[in-house]
């Protein structure tokens, strides 16, 4: 597979400010249209399409559906198309039209754009390019309901959902397929998403790790760690929230829980060390991050965010190794890596992690997290978009001044 260091080496001694000034020009002079799968909230995806619309300010959004209360007022500033499936189904219902995504984005008329830029973890690469238009897919993850995770989402259904995902499943998958060949160029936020991206549509993929906001997350030099340990995130299976949930309960130690999705399975694996605090404000995610003594990650996610958050916090993660976690967290530095997806192996990456407690240094971890902040994201897709498309593109960034 191919490798994306030269194109991703920044332009002399700014980081990248010069590729993305120096294009400000063309940028002017094109039709840019920014494609994501749904707009029902401001997670991960959102936040990668809130700095590419930033990067062209002038340039339309396509999506499915979209809630406008429920994203940014720098998304809400452009202009956004939505599809039919806004009339028949909206925000409500949109998961369960899956088998009409397909109609809905190729419906899409993007006739005279020359740059199309679709960020993908649905079906947002789907749409039919002009013959003449450049179309870069930013790739969160391959729809990961249809592929690797098929079997989870299917076993985890009512008797319906299982029979219409059983009819639905391959023809999506042999679509899904067929529209990698309307990328001119994939983009994938993480070294595993390239992987699967190779595995799955047989394309080679660049690698620009997402933005992550560390600004937020920057503790007091003096902070001390907490007594307990922490997990955050939206609880789904495919997170094994249960290991961890487990390992502190058999080590009694104390572990808070945040994010929705805490089922009455999972509650009955805790002990009384382990508390469910369910969603919380930024206010207190910062203050938890902060506070604790480290995140324990057991699940295998694409990238993952939530650790180098946390290790802008100044804390160390405990992390099951596979998957983003690879790229994010250095064994033995920023925090500690187990190899077998079992209570069992966690429990002995705590005990390891309270011998070797002391040598995690938390300006270490600050260092290391800001080598993922937004502004390095900005930087590295203005050099590369410009690269790849037919004209150099990327308009000025608004946070230049954010380079440290």
């Amino acid at each position: 597979m191919r490798t994306s260091a030269a194109l991703l080496r920044y332009a002399d001694d700014d980081h990248g400010g010069g590729a993305v000034q120096t294009a400000a020009a063309a940028n002017r002079r094109m039709r840019v249209a920014l494609v994501h799968y749904w707009l029902v909230g401001m997670r991960g995806g959102e936040k990668v399409l809130e700095v590419l619309s930033d990067l062209y300010p002038d340039a339309d959004i396509f999506t499915l559906v979209c809630d406008p209360a429920a994203i940014s007022p720098r998304l809400r500033r452009h202009r956004i198309h939505t599809s039919f499936l806004q009339k028949i189904g909206g925000v409500r219902h949109y998961q369960k039209m899956l088998p009409l995504m397909p109609f809905a984005l190729e419906s899409f008329d993007l006739t005279g754009y020359d740059l199309i830029i679709s960020s993908e973890a649905g079906p947002a690469k789907g749409i039919v390019p002009g013959p003449d238009a450049t179309h870069i897919c930013y790739c969160h993850s391959p729809m990961r309901y249809i592929w690797d995770l098929y079997p989870q989402y299917r076993a985890a259904s009512g008797a319906v959902t299982r029979t219409m995902m059983s009819l639905a499943a391959p023809l999506l998958r042999q679509w899904d397929v067929s529209t990698a060949h309307r990328v001119d160029h994939f983009i994938a936020n993480s070294a595993y998403v390239a992987r699967r991206i190779e595995k799955y549509y047989r394309r080679d993929a660049l690698v620009v790790h997402p933005p992550v906001d560390l600004s937020r997350f920057a503790a007091p030099a003096s902070a001390a760690p907490g007594e307990y340990y922490l997990c955050a995130g939206q609880i789904t299976p495919y997170k094994k929230i249960e290991i961890a949930v487990e390992a502190c309960t058999r080590l009694g130690r104390r572990l808070r829980v945040i994010g929705s999705g805490a089922n009455a399975a999972l509650k009955r694996l805790a002990g009384p060390t382990v508390e469910f605090l369910g969603p919380v404000t930024d206010e207190e995610m910062v203050r938890s991050f902060a506070g604790c003594r480290a995140l324990l990650f057991p699940g295998v996610e694409d990238f993952g965010i939530v650790p180098l958050e946390v290790m802008a916090s100044g804390r160390p993660v405990i992390a099951y190794a596979r998957g983003g976690a690879l790229e994010t967290v250095v064994d033995g530095r920023t925090g500690l890596l187990f190899h077998e997806q079992t209570t069992e192996s966690m429990v002995d990456a705590i005990r390891r992690f309270e011998a070797a407690e002391p040598s995690f240094d938390a300006q270490a971890l600050r260092t290391h997290a800001r080598s993922f902040d937004t502004a390095v994201f900005r930087a590295r897709m203005a050099e590369l978009i410009g690269r790849l498309s037919t004209r150099p593109d990327p308009a000025p960034a608004r946070e230049a001044s954010a380079w440290t």
